[in-house]
Order: structure tokens, then sequence, then C-alpha cells
């Protein structure tokens, strides 16, 4: 295994953030490989690793002033093994193509996990949606699809939206795609409800984190009932973290973004919720104005002479980092653990650092990865396909129904994976292993291609 990652490092010597999700996952499968030889002969590892495909274009569009930008685009086609490609597009000034790597490499095993038949991509942009008016960002997506709509299809290759990228987004998108291909079918999801979307796809991701901090509790024989929680970001995510974990009575007690976070001991109810979901998705706004509306609760600019995020250094029973990745350092990790946290359902993708969760393992707290916690989004992603396909839309309370329901086979997967292999109760390993077995086989079986 070792010699795999030397292959990563040496192809890719740039790329830390797919080199940080390549080594985890080579971590976890060893013992995998070790009873399961016809793997290695397969070299199943080497071509999981190696995209099917990378699509890199130029993004040219013209600001409201007249001015003519210039943006990358990309597509990462990472496995289809299972079915068509799947996994969001963002637009972020951070986007490159390491961060691109590592996302579509953990959405193979993600996909893999939602029990639907779903391969694993990712996409997007080092386009800054944040300060644009609604016709630029529209200018962007109609010039971005004019180069991926030729990669796209219902059976090839199904985008979604990711950190950047929401309803606006998507309906720009899809409109473009439309009009190239003269062809209205559900080759996007996240799209809004009179036009092909699904109920419940922008809750799904943080509802299914919350479902399965509860499924974890209940190994204990707990639940999140007055539990102390907290959240990271403010955006779809973790709005709709915010909200289940209301309905289930826990107390939200943090939400941030770039700029810094707010602590508000009273807890983030569900009429404070709405007025954050105002101020982040309906003037656009930044998480400090909070205060002004509820002077009760405390702003924390960001600082970053810090070696550690103070959101996590508050005293708490669970936390859902919802932001984006490596946000969990090894400090804020012991942080966390000091403070009475031991129950932590990663909304975000590998949102903590190797050492942090070295650290969470080590103390055998409840640990979910994205890769397990997050998969929701993309679950209900994939119901969305099927609803698109035959022409119906599923009730609401059928939608969370159905979301719950995978949520609960991804806990019980992950556990029985983790138990099979010699290490109980670590839902790291069980992820990854449950997610790789499914997905190797199925390579096996369509030979080497």
């Amino acid at each position: 295994m070792d010699n795999i990652l030397d292959i990563v490092f040496a192809k890719d010597p740039f790329e830390k953030e797919f080199h940080q999700a390549v080594t985890e996952v080579v971590d976890s499968i060893k013992p995998v490989l070790d009873r399961n030889s016809e793997y290695r002969h397969a070299g199943i590892m080497e071509r999981i690793i190696e995209p099917e495909r990378v699509i890199l274009f130029r993004v040219p569009w013209v600001d409201d002033q007249g001015t003519v930008r210039v943006n990358r685009g990309f597509r990462i086609q990472m496995n289809s093994a299972i079915g068509p490609y799947k996994g969001g597009l963002r637009f972020h000034p951070s986007v490159n193509l390491s961060i691109l790597k590592f996302l579509a490499f953990e959405q193979i095993f993600k996909n893999a996990l939602t029990t639907l038949p779903i391969g694993a991509g990712k996409g997007g942009s080092d386009f800054d949606p944040k300060g644009k008016s609604d016709s630029e960002v529209m200018r962007f997506c109609q010039s971005f699809m004019c180069e991926l709509f030729r990669h796209l299809g219902p059976d090839t290759d199904v985008p979604a939206g990711d950190i950047g990228v929401g309803a606006r987004e998507i309906g720009y998108l899809f409109g473009m795609n439309k009009k190239l291909t003269n062809d209205f079918s559900g080759v996007l999801t996240g799209k809004s409800l009179n036009w092909g979307g699904s109920l419940i796809r922008p809750e799904a991701t943080g509802y299914g984190s919350v479902f399965f901090a509860e499924e974890m509790l209940a190994t204990r024989k707990e639940s999140l009932k007055d539990k102390v929680c907290l959240v990271s970001a403010s955006g779809n995510v973790a709005q709709y973290t915010v909200e289940k974990l209301n309905q289930l009575g826990a107390k939200v007690v943090t939400l941030s973004d770039t700029s810094g976070y707010i602590y508000d001991e009273k807890g983030i109810d569900q009429d404070k919720l709405q007025y954050v979901m105002y101020l982040k998705n309906g003037k656009r706004g930044r998480i400090k104005e909070y205060v002004q509306k509820y002077p009760e609760a405390v702003y924390t600019a960001l600082d970053g002479s810090l070696d550690y995020n103070p959101i996590w250094n508050h005293k708490a029973d669970c936390a859902f980092p919802s932001a984006t990745q490596n946000e969990i350092n090894a400090k804020d990790a012991q942080n966390m653990i000091n403070n009475g946290v031991y129950v932590i359902s990663e909304g975000a993708n590998m949102p903590t650092m190797p050492e942090g969760v070295d650290i969470f393992l080590d103390n055998k707290i409840l640990y979910a990865p994205g890769k397990a916690a997050n998969a929701g989004g993309v679950a209900v992603s994939g119901l969305e396909m099927s609803q698109n396909s035959m022409r119906i839309k599923w009730p609401r309370n059928e939608m969370e129904t159905k979301l719950k329901s995978i949520m609960q086979s991804i806990h019980s997967t992950c556990l029985s994976a983790s138990e099979e292999y010699g290490t109980p109760g670590n839902y790291v390993n069980g992820a990854n292993i449950a997610g790789f077995i499914k997905v190797a086989d199925s390579m096996m079986d369509q030979g080497i291609v």
C-alpha cells in the first residue's frame, strides 16, 4: 500500500488535499486487501485513485462594467463503476484540481454507501459568486455550461450544487443546457420544485448529518434531546442542520462564516434561524449582523494569527462541522474533547485534519466522517434523478422517510464493516471499507476498463 501512496505523491506532488483523502482510505482498507488478494491482482486501488476523465476549460464572461473576465472550469469524472458520475459543482476562489480530485475521490465511497446506483464526480470553478449581480452570475453560468454540456447526460454525468452553487446557479446552468441540447432531462439536481426539483433536497445534507448523529447516540441509548451543539458555517448545510436539531430538542449555540462566528448561549431557536436564513439567503449578508438583531449573542471576528478556531472551544455535547475541508486541526480537536464534545457528525467534506481525526478516534467518541454523515445530500439527489426519470414527485413526508432510512442504512453498514474488519465503532474505517468493497466488486465484474 505504501507503493500506492508513492505513486500518488510522485504523479501529483502538489495536490495535498488529494493526498490527504487517499492516505485515509489506504490506511483503512489495508485489511481488506490482505484478506482479498484478487483486488491487488486486478489493480483496483491503482485504478480507483486515477480519475476516468479530467476536463479543464476556460470560462470567459463579461461583468456589468463590460470588462471581460476569465475563470477556469473543471469536471472530474472519477468513477462510473456503479452508475453515472454524480457530484456537485463548487464555485469558490479556492477551487483547484487538488480540491476537486479529493472531493471526487471522497464521492466514490459516499455514493456507494447510499445504496443508490450512482458513480462519482465533482467539478466547479474558481469563480466567486459573492458580490456579483444576478446578471453577472447568469452570464458566468451560461459560459460555463457552453463547455460542460457536452460532457453531461442523465445516464452519463449528473452534477448538483455545492459551495457557491445554489438554486439560482442551478437554474441558470439548467436553462443554458436545455437551450444547447434542446432536451429537458434530469441532467442537474438541486432544481427548483416547479421544473423537476425534489422536496427535501435543500434540507438533505443537514438533515442527514443530524439523522446520522441520532443513530450513533442510539448505540449508547441516548438521544439529541437537550444536547448542546456547535455548528460551523451558516449556509445551506448549517441552516438545515440547525433546523433538524431544533426539531429534535437540541440547542445550537454557534454559527459562522468566513468573517467570524457568533455564540448565542440561549440557543439559535427557529425564529432566530429564520432570520439567519433571510440574512444569508436573501440579503446575502454576514453572520456578524446577527448580533445587531440579537444583542445577547457574542460575535468573534476571524483571527488568522491564532493556531486554533475558537468556535470549537465552547462547552458542548455535539459538533457539526459544516463549512469546508480542514477547518478542524489537532488543537481544535483537543479543545472539543476538553469541553465535553463526544458526538461529531461532519456535514462538510473532510473538515477534520488527520491529526484531529486521530484524537477523536483515540478518545473513542462517536465520530462520523463526512463521506458517511453528509451522504444525505447526494442520496436525495439520486432520488431526484429517479423522480425525473419516472416523471413523478414524491411528497415531503415520503422523501424525509426515505432520507432517514438511507442514513440509518449507512450507519448500519459502517458499523458492520468496522466490526467485520476488527475496528468496532470506528466509523472512518467502516465507511471506507464498505464503500470500497462495493465499488471494487463492481469494477471486478466489468473487467479492466
